[in-house]
């Protein structure tokens, strides 16, 4: 799932080609992605708008309109191309622009939703702190954290503490703070803490910097693969040998998720 450096790099690269630009025709050629409204409600709300900018809210993209938002969710599989061929083989939803762009939804596992609102508040208000904000303070991790019970990676996980974090980077992040995946959120440590507020904010800067992680599907606009699962630890790493003690990486379930950690390096205890 597109996590939120790969949401980010799609937020970045779009934005300078979109801003400004307007919604001259929408084409449906699958219309399971649209939500909360019509396929002729959703094309009579867009048609004629202008793109006046482009969000990120956790893993969210959030178009701003000339009157109202867009908002898309990629789940599994979900891209936005920019100019990709129309015939993409997995195009859902084409949005074609005043200067002749075209911006590709293309979903193989059609999982990914959009739809149209009058703001932003409907998502905004059930996610948690972002993680790159300067709300994100040690102090108030760790308040949040003293409340919780359950599992680390869980709490993570969970979008209404933390927005944007999912399983890659939970991952990466608990590995470098040498924090084993099941240890209960509120007996850290506060160097613990400290190392894992440190390890949340590194790891995603640096695979933002590196255009997001292609381990399945994802591509960024120009239809590249990103390079931030070539750094990775332990993420998607079963049975290699940990770069740091030569162990092998094991895989666990936590609340229907696979998580990946060194069991030497990440200690329950």
């Amino acid at each position: 799932m597109p996590e939120l450096p790969e949401v980010e790099t799609i937020k970045n690269e779009l934005l300078p080609e979109i801003s400004g630009r307007r919604i001259v025709r929408v084409e449906i050629k699958d219309d399971k992605p649209i939500r909360k409204s019509s396929p002729k409600e959703f094309l009579k709300y867009l048609v004629g708008k202008e793109i006046k900018g482009l969000d990120r809210r956790g893993k969210y993209l959030i178009f701003h309109l000339s009157k109202g938002v867009l908002i898309i969710h990629l789940r599994m599989t979900g891209v936005l191309l920019l100019n990709s061929q129309e015939n993409e083989r997995f195009a859902r939803i084409v949005f074609k622009l005043d200067d002749g762009n075209t911006i590709v939804f293309s979903d193989r596992r059609r999982l990914g939703v959009m739809w149209v609102a009058e703001n932003e508040e409907e998502v905004s208000i059930k996610l948690g702190t972002e993680p790159l904000s300067k709300e994100f303070t040690v102090e108030a991790f760790k308040q949040r954290l003293q409340s919780r019970k359950a599992p680390i990676k869980a709490v993570l996980l969970d979008q209404s503490f933390i927005a944007g974090i999912g399983n890659m980077y939970a991952d990466e992040a608990l590995f470098q703070a040498r924090i084993h995946p099941l240890k209960k959120a509120n007996d850290l440590s506060l160097v613990k803490i400290r190392k894992l507020h440190r390890a949340i904010i590194t790891i995603l800067k640096a695979a933002i910097k590196n255009k997001g992680a292609s381990i399945d599907t994802y591509r960024s606009p120009d239809g590249r693969q990103g390079t931030a699962h070539n750094e990775f630890k332990v993420a998607h790493r079963k049975n290699c040998v940990c770069p740091e003690c030569g162990g092998l990486i094991d895989r666990i379930m936590i609340r229907n998720r696979g998580s990946y950690f060194c069991p030497a390096c990440q200690k329950l205890s």
